[in-house]
């Protein structure tokens, strides 16, 4: 039976129409997890720890992709809300024409300057070919990746999240198969990884484009734009808070690199990059939710339907608190063989990866309702609380405590430093939430 954003939810229908969205963050994911998976186990260290190294600055780069979807999906929700179907498929035709026109530009610019980027974030003479390269060929599909990103936001939108879950689907299997033939079975090493990723984002991009652009039976349709400034702005400024979430973190994991270089050298980047792909598993089911519950958020906002507003804050909140609760313990319990699949034929890496996850991991309790609060405030249209929110949480503190904890803790501090980053930023988290109760009628 298909849910509508103007359903009553319960606890059962929120997590069907949450699901599809956590499991297609899940294979979003998949990406830059099976090439490290493939690449570490079978071309080498070094283009492993190359990988890793570029993989924030290619993420970093695409954060247009997000901060039009969750801005942008807000914007049409509400217009949906409020009875305009014309007026939001217009909003949502100008909006994904502009993405397309943007990441065109992004990713031209990139290809050519890849090199001095390389070197700036910090690659070494051994590493700078395989920077290069792997950045070069994920140029190419920069802009299908884009586009996916922020499909599976307006997918949900349009009331077919299992269209998105379909299409995160076959571009995944597309990137685990093709890294399996083109590194295993023909032995392109890196370039194989880059190309196999770069296959599944752009069929992952085009796929939504057919889709939108023919009749369907779904709220939305790509159409004849109706180019609105101010709805642009205010698409940027609400969706302000995932393009900081996602440049900051892509900021934070370049400094994560520059402090895990300098106390323990190319194997502390590779520690890194393996604890990197098994958060964002369990990241996946907090931004996962948040993109699914978003648009139910944003429709009832618009509706001025404040009952149901207060019935799926009051349920997010449980929701994500017992997430987390039980993401942590499963981290703990499975740290060891999680870890094992990446580097377990190196014992000395296995060693520093498996203590460095399990210390990395106890920020799973805190961390779902900082991403789930900065996504709430932008599903409300307050691009400026989230944004302050994402800031706050992904750059100013996590900054300051991988800077600060290294020197009383050293390679502790490392891993311990998004720990207390988090603690700092539900803090902020809590006192938003209280404080704009009023104002939006959800508590």
């Amino acid at each position: 039976m298909r849910i509508q954003l103007s359903d009553h939810f319960t606890y059962k229908r929120l997590l069907r129409f949450t699901i599809p969205s956590i499991i297609m963050m899940i294979c979003t994911s998949v990406y830059s997890i099976v090439d490290g998976l493939f690449v570490s186990n079978y071309v080498g260290t070094t283009p492993f720890a190359a990988l890793n190294l570029m993989m924030p600055l290619l993420m970093g780069i695409s954060t247009v992709g997000f901060m039009i979807g969750t801005g942008g999906s807000a914007l049409v929700a509400i217009k949906l809300g409020e009875g305009e179907r014309e007026k939001a498929n217009a909003y949502f035709s100008m909006l994904i024409y502009i993405l397309i026109g943007v990441g065109l530009a992004v990713a031209v610019t990139a290809f050519l300057l890849m090199r001095p980027i390389a070197y700036a974030i910090g690659a070494t003479d051994a590493m700078i070919e395989y920077c290069v390269l792997y950045g070069r060929i994920l140029c190419v599909s920069l802009t299908g990746f884009m586009l996916q990103i922020a499909f599976q936001s307006f997918f949900i939108v349009a009331e077919k999240p299992e269209l998105s879950l379909k299409m995160s689907l076959i571009s995944g299997i597309t990137n685990v198969i093709l890294d399996y033939l083109f590194i295993v079975v023909f032995g392109w090493g890196l370039a194989g990884a880059g190309a196999a990723t770069a296959a599944g984002e752009i069929i992952g991009g085009l796929g939504p484009i057919l889709y939108f652009s023919r009749e369907n039976n779904s709220l939305l349709r790509l159409g004849k734009p109706c180019f609105d400034g101010r709805v642009l702005l205010k698409t940027c400024t609400n969706g302000s808070s995932e393009l900081m979430t996602n440049i900051s973190s892509s900021i934070v994991n370049i400094l994560y690199n520059y402090q895990l270089m300098r106390l323990a050298g190319e194997d502390g980047v590779a520690a890194y990059g393996v604890i990197m792909y098994v958060t964002f598993i369990f990241a996946a089911v907090n931004i996962g939710y948040s993109i699914g519950s978003a648009p139910v958020v944003s429709y009832n906002y618009g509706a001025g339907n404040q009952k149901e507003l207060k019935n799926i804050f009051r349920k997010s909140v449980v929701a994500i608190g017992s997430a987390g609760i039980t993401m942590t313990i499963l981290a703990e319990l499975l740290s060891y063989p999680m870890t094992r699949v990446f580097v377990g034929y190196d014992p000395d890496l296995f060693a520093m990866t498996c203590r460095g996850f399990r210390l990395y991991a106890l920020s799973f309790l805190l961390s779902g309702t900082n991403i789930w609060g900065s996504g709430f405030f932008t599903a409300l249209g307050d691009g400026g609380v989230s944004a302050l929110i994402s800031f706050l949480r992904t750059l100013l503190f996590q900054v300051s405590m991988v800077l600060l904890l290294p020197v009383f803790l050293k390679l502790d501090g490392v891993w311990l430093a998004i720990v207390a980053a988090e603690s700092l930023a539900l803090f902020v988290t809590a006192v938003f939430l209280t404080r704009k109760r009023k104002k939006y009628h959800y508590a």
